[in-house]
């Protein structure tokens, strides 16, 4: 559930002061952070930007100045399990492998998603053939054949059960 349908809020790197090679007794004058932040339904970029913000200045001592510069920020996006784009799928994906399919709840940051359900009015499946154990995006990734041709197989009959 943590990693999944809460929101986050996750520290991706600091640093201040002297950061080269090599020692050095230096109180920094700045430190910075990058903050990245996963939103969930009913939380808008710019609503917890503002929100975020307010709280770090609020907590921050009076001597210190912060500043917050946003980059960029997505709409959170969630295919409820009744819907016949998330039917179609599980069909399609049990049809493919053999067994049954849990709708299963994962975060990630495709803010595309949601915008192709506000702008062309369609749900958008996102449909993992991947295993926990795959260690997606780290160094060590790796993606098993077996899961790549069932994946394969799958679409199609995603298309097939979707347009009945």
């Amino acid at each position: 559930e943590r990693t999944s349908i809460r929101p986050t809020l996750d520290c991706n790197g600091i640093w201040g002061g002297y950061i080269g090679e090599g020692a050095k007794t230096v109180i920094p004058s700045k430190a910075f952070a990058k903050i990245s932040m996963r939103l969930v339904p009913y939380q808008t970029p710019d609503e917890i930007t503002e929100k975020f913000t307010k709280y770090f200045e609020k907590i921050a001592p009076a001597n210190v100045k912060v500043k917050v510069n946003p980059h960029h920020g997505g709409m959170p996006y969630v295919l409820p399990s009744d819907t016949k784009e998330f039917l179609a799928a599980k069909t399609a994906m049990e049809t493919a492998f053999s067994k049954e399919v849990l709708p299963y709840r994962s975060g990630g940051s495709i803010p595309i998603t949601a915008m192709f359900e506000q702008v062309l009015k369609a749900k958008s499946v996102l449909m993992g053939f991947g295993l926990d154990s795959d260690a997606i995006h780290s160094p060590n990734e790796h993606y098993g054949l077996f899961n790549f041709y069932k994946g394969i197989e799958s679409i199609p009959l995603f298309f097939e059960n979707y347009t009945k």
